[in-house]
Formats: C-alpha cells, structure tokens, sequence
C-alpha cells in the first residue's frame, strides 16, 4: 500500500496542476469510440474518493448507454435552451443561439450523478448547520471524475440546462435522490487550448488578484506580497 505520507513529486505535482488547468467543459468534440470498462471504473473511483459531509457519500452513478433515454434528455435540453435563450435580447441571444451547449447525443456515454439527500442515519455530522452540505459533496465528487478523466484523455461536459423535476422522471429517481450533474463522457478529437466560451467571446476569465481578500472583504491579504504573485497587485 502507497504511504499517504510520502511527499509528491514534481512530476506528480505538475501532472495534477496540468489536469486542473487544461480541464475543459466539452461540448462538440466528442468521438464515437466507447469508453473502455477499466476506465471509467476508475473514473468512477475517483469520484467515490471525494469527501463527503459526515462521510455520507450522498452520491450515485447512473451510467446511461441508451439512445432512447439519451434522446428523451435531449429533448428537455430543447425546451430549456429555448427557455433559456428567451432571456436573453439583440446580439447576446444571436450569440447564445450559436453556442453549441451539450453533447447528449453526440457523446458516447451519459452518466448522472445523483444526491441522495436522505443518506445517513438521523442527523448528519457536519450538516446540522448548513443543510446543503450535501449537494456541495456531490460537487466534489464531480470534479474528482472531471479531473480524472482529463487525466485519461476524456472528456466532459456538464449539462446544466435541463429541468430536474424532468430529468428525475425520465430516469425514475426516488423522491428524496436529486440529479446534480448530467454529464457527457467521452474521447475528443482536441482539447481546446482554453475554456470554449472564453474562446467565443462570450465571458474572459476574471484576473485572479482582483478576487483575494485578506481577513474581510476588500482588504489586501497580508503585506500584498500574496497580490503582487499572483500577477499584479491587488487594486484595494
């Protein structure tokens, strides 16, 4: 058994800062080769090692091949994507309308990942202050597969619009197992070099030194030295 308290490398170190920088929300570069057993049980693995409020791994797998579910998901995308272009006006809804925001049925594996927000016995340790605490697990869980799959060569793209109370029906949850994340899984022809809204124009990444603050909102951290490392210093 590997000793945890073994110090990284930095090969090891450089291969877990490249995995979280080059992770991308893949939409439409998905190729039709399957995903091999092996491979997403360790995906799936990786998931299940996230941590969890009270150690009550709230989470779920469902792991979904069917065309004929896959295309019953899609069609709540249509009528939500409608829904949400609508809110939209001018050139923003002409942008939105070109953005291509899932890859359902072009992916070659679906998976959900559920909530069970009834998991535990009685109270839970951890939760008995902040009741979401359990959606925020399920959360991790979802960056530990993302971050992994990266790792693999696959990628993934979370479908964020879709409405739950549907999707929960369409994949015959039980009424307390909420659908956190719909994702899309597969091999890609390319790895885009950065984030494909950022690429379209649609939001910049925000300059991290602007977002840290020391000991109270909009106070530098410390003497700035923090600030002034993290490429430039902070306008405070």
């Amino acid at each position: 058994m590997h000793d945890p308290n073994t110090p990284f490398s930095e090969p090891e170190k450089a291969g877990l800062y490249r995995a979280i920088h080059e992770r991308r929300d893949v939409r439409s570069q998905f190729l039709p080769d399957p995903v091999p057993p092996q491979v997403l049980a360790r995906l799936l693995d990786a998931a299940h090692h996230a941590p969890s409020v009270g150690f009550m791994q709230p989470w779920d797998f469902l792991v979904i091949d069917s065309l004929e579910v896959r295309r019953r998901v899609h069609g709540i995308f249509l009528r939500e994507n409608e829904k949400g272009a609508r809110q939209f006006t001018g050139e923003r809804q002409q942008r939105y309308r070109s953005l291509k925001l899932e890859g359902i049925l072009e992916s070659p594996l679906n998976l959900c990942i559920s909530c069970d927000r009834s998991r535990g016995d009685g109270p839970v340790l951890g939760r008995t202050s902040i009741v979401d605490m359990d959606l925020f697990s399920t959360c991790l869980a979802v960056q530990n597969l993302w971050l992994a799959a990266r790792a693999e060569g696959i990628g993934v793209g979370w479908v964020s619009i879709l409405d739950q109370d549907e999707l929960a029906m369409v994949l015959g949850l039980p009424e307390p197992v909420y659908p956190l994340a719909y994702l899309c899984i597969g091999y890609v022809s390319e790895f885009l070099g950065e984030p494909e809204l950022a690429r379209k124009g649609w939001r910049r990444r925000l300059p991290l030194a602007e977002l840290v603050h020391g000991n109270g909102w909009g106070q530098a951290p410390g003497d700035g030295e923090l600030c002034k490392v993290l490429e430039g210093s902070c306008p405070r």
